[in-house]
């Protein structure tokens, strides 16, 4: 069974782009632009084998969906990769407190690498 990660990020574009680029390479893909929809799909019994998400959200922003995901008893060892565009010490800080590994920066790394990066992280 493919591997199967939960991309939070409201730009519908990059979200579109990272999910192509994530499914042609085996992935199960599951999108949402927000944190309601982020949870609809936890609450309909998704258990992704990674998160991939961003920070700066409409509404209920990455942090906070951060700490709920840590919350949740079936979710809270799964792999976290945020992929913003904040980029200040404090703000990485607060990701690795609330469960994250890794933290990449959008302005500076290309699909390929955030790609090898989740290969990295929960292999194929």
């Amino acid at each position: 069974m493919a591997k199967q990660i939960l991309i939070v990020e409201d730009d519908s574009f990059l979200q579109g782009l990272a999910s192509r680029k994530l499914q042609s390479e085996g992935y199960a893909v599951f999108g949402a632009q927000n944190s309601k929809e982020a949870f609809a799909l936890l609450d309909g019994g998704l258990v992704p084998d990674l998160f991939l998400l961003d920070l700066l959200l409409p509404g209920v922003d990455g942090f906070e969906i951060l700490k709920e995901i840590q919350a949740r008893e079936n979710v809270k060892d799964v792999p976290k990769i945020i992929f913003s565009n904040l980029s200040e010490e404090k703000d990485i800080k607060r990701a690795q407190d609330l469960g994250v590994k890794e933290f990449m920066i959008k302005a500076n790394f290309t699909l390929d690498e955030l790609s090898e990066k989740i290969t990295q992280t929960i292999g194929k």
